[in-house]
């Protein structure tokens, strides 16, 4: 899930809090990139609000830990290929009417089929016949023709709480990774018109729309009251509020205007602790921040000019002067919060001034013409992508050009189009507990874009196999192994500079207890409660 800013939670969150049940609580967001379709929010901004309307096979506790409280009764397989996903009764989408198995099935033929151009495609890329959903392209990735078929072969319905799915080769982690929005379930009426119902959407979740969500201004919701989960929302409604400026949402909480923000602007962190007390929350978190490399760029193209620029970035020194130590500099692609991650994995995060020149001079780059740094607006960003346009511009003699002029709606689109034109800043957080969902949404072939979040359009045959064999490994040690080698291929390419290990910051009103960010970097909204 890609982050809009560099985000918070405590330990006593997660039961909900000392306020009374009732009431409406008021959240920043960030404008999200698309409309409200799980299938097509691969975003931060965008899967807070669809993760209140929504809930989906299974959920995810506050470190990740896969709970079933979600639709389904059981995920089981004898063989970890094919699996049947048995559903709880009682479910019913915000319109009345139920969720089936059909609901499922047909949600994920719709986001897996090309031409409906969902960004979170790939996800279903390891289901028998998701081949067939994809438009033909020629060498250019122009389409050329129709998809073969419009339904996976691997998806069956038996009846209206049972179907399986096939899987391309064993996965023993497949269960882990249906709490994940793309395999959220969809109502017959969504397909009636997908366009209109991601502006009115209708899920199945704690929280209901009550409006349509328009950009700029946000959403509001309410309490659905026939919800048949366990984690019934405790507030009547939260109204979801855009601001493009992190600073301005930051003020408004500190006015009582404002209940909730994920985020705190980094000039404040030192201060926020002091002016919020308790309410002020932080937390290691799943986030992993990092400086992504335009590949279709002929001047970074050569790996050697990739690794040239992390060796001439001190991240530790970045982090004590823009983020008071409140971040980790990174030394890894996948994190510290899932099995896998191995200290120092990276050889070129480490400083190293005279290699990195030698390795600039040895790719021939042009060192006459500026870099431009690009970063979304409003979202804090701006320091830290100057301190590192400072340290190149000192140890490497390049002059830079910020370009951080758009929100994130308008720049995170860039990625999909090819329209970086130099290093890029970008975030993600784990969208289910497993150091694959590190790399593959982020680097593989088939997460190319429009089907999936590789904003830096890297394409290694050699880490494609290796993530392939993770997936297909028989325990989660062996999946390790390889998911482990993927990542050394990947950070000798080096088509990303880790930046960042999260630690997230969030403040609150006095209006609002029980708020808790998870390690995905998510408010569970159900369980926020209402003091006055």
């Amino acid at each position: 899930m890609v982050l809009s800013a560099c985000g918070g939670s405590d330990d006593n969150g997660g039961e909900g809090g000392g306020g009374s049940t009732g009431g409406t609580f008021s959240m920043y967001i960030d404008e999200p990139e698309n409309p409200l379709v799980p299938g097509n929010t691969t975003e931060s901004e965008g899967s807070q609000v669809v993760k209140s309307l929504w809930t989906g096979l299974i959920q995810y506790g506050p470190e990740g830990e896969v709970e079933y409280t979600g639709v389904a009764e059981s995920i089981e397989s004898e063989d970890n290929v094919t699996w049947t996903v048995t559903l709880n009764d009682g479910w019913t989408f915000h319109d009345g009417t139920p969720v089936t198995a059909q609901s499922f099935v047909d949600a994920w033929n719709y986001t897996a089929y090309s031409p409906n151009a969902q960004g979170a495609s790939y996800f279903f890329s390891n289901i028998e016949g998701y081949e067939d959903l994809q438009a033909p392209t020629d060498e250019e990735g122009n389409v050329t023709g129709e998809p073969a078929a419009t339904e996976m072969s691997g998806l069956e319905v038996v009846d209206d709480t049972t179907f399986t799915v096939t899987l391309t080769g064993p996965f023993a982690q497949f269960p882990v990774t249906v709490g994940y929005n793309a395999f959220f379930p969809l109502p017959e009426s969504f397909f009636e018109d997908p366009q209109a119902a991601g502006t009115n959407p209708i899920g199945n979740g704690p929280f209901k729309a009550d409006s349509e969500y328009v950009p700029g201004t946000g959403i509001t919701l309410s309490k659905y009251e026939d919800y048949a989960g366990e984690n019934e929302a405790q507030a009547d409604g939260v109204d979801y509020k855009v601001f493009t400026d992190l600073n301005t949402a930051y003020t408004e909480v500190q006015a009582g205007n404002l209940d909730i923000t994920r985020d705190v602007p980094p000039d404040a962190i030192t201060t926020a602790a002091d002016e919020f007390g308790d309410r002020f929350l932080e937390s290691p978190s799943s986030q992993f921040t990092y400086v992504g490399f335009p590949t279709y760029d002929p001047r970074y193209q050569d790996k050697r000019v990739r690794q040239a620029l992390s060796l001439a970035i001190d991240r530790e020194a970045i982090t004590d002067a823009i983020f008071n130590g409140t971040r980790a500099p990174a030394d890894a692609a996948i994190a510290p919060v899932v099995d896998g991650y191995r200290e120092g994995a990276c050889e070129y995060c480490e400083v190293d001034v005279e290699r990195a020149n030698q390795l600039l001079d040895e790719a021939g780059f042009d060192r006459s013409q500026p870099i431009d740094l690009w970063f979304n607006s409003g979202a804090g960003h701006d320091a830290w992508m100057e301190a590192i346009g400072n340290q190149l511009r000192e140890n490497l003699d390049l002059e830079y050009q910020l370009r951080g002029d758009l929100d994130f709606s308008q720049y995170l689109p860039l990625g999909d189009e090819k329209g970086y034109t130099g290093p890029f800043r970008l975030a993600w957080a784990m969208d289910y507990p497993s150091p694959q969902n590190y790399l593959e949404p982020l680097y593989s072939t088939a997460a190319l874009p429009p089907a999936g979040s590789n904003s830096s359009f890297y394409s290694n045959p050699e880490f494609d196999e290796l993530v392939a064999q993770g997936n297909q490994a028989s325990s989660n040690e062996e999946a390790i192994e390889f998911y482990q080698q993927a990542e050394d291929v990947l950070l000798e390419d080096m088509p990303i500079i880790p930046m960042f290990f999260g630690l997230e910051q969030a403040v609150h009103s006095e209006n609002v207890d029980g708020v808790f960010v998870d390690v995905f970097g998510q408010v569970d909204t159900s369980k926020v409660t209402v003091n006055n």
